[in-house]
């Protein structure tokens, strides 16, 4: 037998999920995320999962792992002391940024600090022009010399090299690197050429800054997960998800950490795509609430849209443009501030608001019982009825509701002048209309009606809050999977190894030759898929996708063309000016094909043999199923009027075709399904909860 492991670290909990590989059987585990070392706490739950359903080390034959990690480091600053060389003018590319104010109106507007501060800005007299052509060769002494005041003298531990027109022609950086590396072979270095090769200075720099950030950290953590997993006896190879949804090898991890910017969200959005293709379901909003955030991606025609763009460390949280651009593939998800941590507060009206700071998994919620004093989402969905506190991970940790009720009375009910339970329903629906309000921007700004489509909710809270959610957007149905709770290390499962490379080459496509055009994308591919063949993909088994972004002559905005997979690349370049024209039709609902048209940036995205994991794969059972219900216990629904003695049903024991209409609850180990009054869930065959959302109560949240 072989076994492949998924983990997925948040920041609260820590998830696994074991698969058979021959079976199908699959084994959840969830623990505590050890902030300190994140580390600490994916050995100790691998050697947990492996000891408890006795599989001996070294048939683990992969663990693929999802981490934050590098998101925290830049949102918290814990990355390394990093120097960066630049062209000389152009020291001050970091801090002018996009020159643009994210809110016209706000006097006291405040931009992220850059990664670099300025004093760590070196610049070196050298210039490329546009072409790639030299203009002023580079001094190597000057590089040396440079090189040697940042690390002797700001004692930097990382170096970014930005040059000008890097991305036509890298000789500049690729020179400075090797004269950095022989004096100072310790050394972090990143390129923009190699890092990303996009016109655009300030957000190749930024990326690239970013990039040598966190690396020292990466390189650190990984190198000590790949030593813990030696000395427990796992003998398979440790993959990273990436935040594009493939995964990659730890050396390609090592050298381009941002591209592990939200990889385990990015996996959540993959296993909601697989879940919807195994259920006929093409059009999907998928959403995951966690212990810290929330994360809502599209899935149109059973794909999730991928961009090449993502924003860290907001100055706030909901404005985009506050904060630092980082420019890597990604799959296109919002976020929200608000998860089963989140605190809740009073702002300055007075009004309750919830996150986007969070009490994590230290101290976390009041009722965990840990030193938290502070109310939270978990604290009052302990209150109104909708968990149980001695079956929270299921049973495995007991939660304390009357230091909840403590919490709420002294941190938000008192100052209201309302009772516990009416704060604890207003944190609980502030968040639906917090999440739901940016589902609905989100989808606006995609062109995306998602009241004909179905929502695949998961996440630890995700069950609690998903069918209240689905009736403020209208959204018909509601699906939550097998082992909800901790989807997202399911999902690692079924990412295969990837690899995207982008890079600017803007040409009209009148001028462009066609062997010309067939010559860049091969060059790109064959680039792509050398990180494959390292990794021991056979080439016949690689698959090429091949993306153009384009536009009309003198349009300042591109936007992604991709090349049917059936077409030869001669065929492809025939078919441009069709394929932009549908492309741009779709965005704008007309095209005007007999404009010119210009090719600014070329994309490859390689990928190796999905996974096989069984369309139904089903859980390993760790207790004796009893009766479907329960029993019943007080919980909230206000159209019920208050508290109602609700059943509770336990979802292991739940069988195909079972339909539950609300109030209800269905309880799993990791997460709990709140079920509203008229609401019909039916178990299919795979033993996903399928809801109907009741149509009266989705008329009246519309209403």
């Amino acid at each position: 037998m072989t076994y492949r492991m998924g983990v997925d670290i948040g920041g609260t909990f820590t998830d696994f999920a074991l698969i058979d590989d021959t079976t199908g059987e699959l084994t959840i585990h969830k623990q505590l995320t050890t902030p300190a070392d994140p580390s600490e706490a994916v050995l100790d739950g691998v050697a947990t999962l492996l000891k408890r359903r006795a599989v001996a080390p070294a048939q683990l034959g992969a663990v693929i792992h999802g981490s934050t990690l590098v998101t925290n480091a830049i949102i918290e600053r814990k990355g390394a002391v990093t120097g960066m060389l630049v062209t000389k003018g152009f020291r001050d590319v970091l801090d002018i940024a996009m020159e643009r104010r994210y809110d016209l109106y706000d006097l006291t507007i405040r931009f992220p600090t850059p990664i670099v501060a300025r004093r760590r800005r070196r610049q070196i007299d050298e210039r490329l022009d546009f072409s790639g052509a030299v203009l002023q060769p580079l001094d190597a002494g000057e590089v040396e010399r440079a090189a040697a005041e940042l690390v002797e003298q700001e004692g930097v531990r990382a170096l970014a090299i930005c040059f000008l027109h890097s991305f036509v022609n890298a000789g500049h950086e690729e020179q400075a690197r090797e004269i950095v590396a022989r004096r100072y072979p310790e050394l972090y270095v990143s390129t923009s050429a190699d890092v990303f090769p996009y016109a655009r200075e300030y957000e190749r720099w930024n990326t690239t800054a970013m990039n040598a950030f966190v690396q020292p950290v990466a390189d650190r953590y990984l190198g000590n997960l790949e030593g813990g997993l030696q000395r427990l006896g796992v003998k398979g190879p440790l993959y990273i998800m990436t935040s594009s949804g493939g995964t990659v090898t730890t050396a390609t991890a090592k050298r381009y950490p941002v591209r592990m910017l939200e990889s385990g969200p990015a996996a959540g959005v993959l296993m909601s795509a697989h879940h919807g293709r195994t259920l006929g379901l093409s059009n999907i909003l998928s959403y995951d609430m966690g212990g810290t955030t929330a994360k809502g991606a599209i899935v149109r025609g059973g794909q999730p849209h991928k961009t090449y763009e993502i924003e860290v460390a907001r100055i706030h949280h909901f404005k985009e443009g506050s904060g630092l651009p980082a420019k890597v593939p990604v799959l296109d998800m919002i976020e929200i501030g608000s998860g089963g941590g989140s605190i809740a507060e009073l702002d300055d009206r007075g009004v309750i608001r919830v996150g986007p700071q969070s009490a994590g998994a230290d101290p976390g919620p009041a009722c965990y019982g840990r030193g938290g004093k502070r109310p939270t989402l978990t604290d009052a969905d302990l209150l109104l009825g909708y968990l149980d506190p001695d079956f929270f991970l299921g049973g495995k940790m007991k939660l304390d509701r009357a230091a909840a009720e403590t919490a709420l009375e002294l941190g938000l009910a008192k100052a209201l002048g309302v009772d516990v339970t009416r704060a604890a329903w207003g944190i609980h629906e502030v968040i639906n209309e917090d999440v739901a309000r940016a589902f609905r921007v989100h989808a606006s700004e995609k062109g995306f009606d998602y009241r004909g489509c179905s929502m695949i909710a998961f996440g630890g809270s995700g069950p609690m809050h998903a069918l209240r959610i689905a009736r403020k957007l209208r959204i018909p149905r509601v699906v939550l999977p097998t082992g909800a709770g901790v989807m997202s290390a399911f999902g690692m499962l079924v990412s295969p190894l990837s690899f995207q490379i982008a890079r600017s080459n803007r040409v009209g496509y009148a001028e462009l030759p066609r062997e010309r055009f067939a010559e860049l994308f091969a060059g790109l591919t064959r680039e792509a898929a050398a990180f494959l063949l390292r990794a021991g993909v056979p080439q016949p088994e690689i698959r090429v996708t091949r993306r153009l972004d384009m536009r009309y002559r003198g349009q300042g905005y591109e936007i992604e063309v991709e090349l049917p997979d059936e077409l030869d690349l001669s065929a492809a370049f025939e078919r441009l000016p069709q394929l932009f024209g549908e492309s741009y039709a779709r965005i704008f609902s007309l095209s005007y094909l007999q404009e010119p048209l210009e090719i600014v940036n070329w994309k490859v995205e390689v990928q190796g043999p999905t996974p096989a994991m069984s369309q139904h794969f089903h859980l390993a059972l760790e207790h004796q199923v009893g009766a479907p219900e329960k029993g019943r216990r007080q919980a909230y629904f206000p159209e019920a009027g208050g508290y109602v003695a609700t059943p509770v049903y336990d979802r292991y024991a739940l069988r195909p075709e079972v339909t539950i209409g609300g109030p209800a609850l269905i309880e799993e180990n990791e997460s709990t399904c709140v079920v509203g009054v008229g609401d019909q869930v039916t178990v299919d065959a795979a033993g996903n909860l399928v809801t109907e959302i009741a149509q009266e109560q989705v008329r009246e949240a519309a209403a």
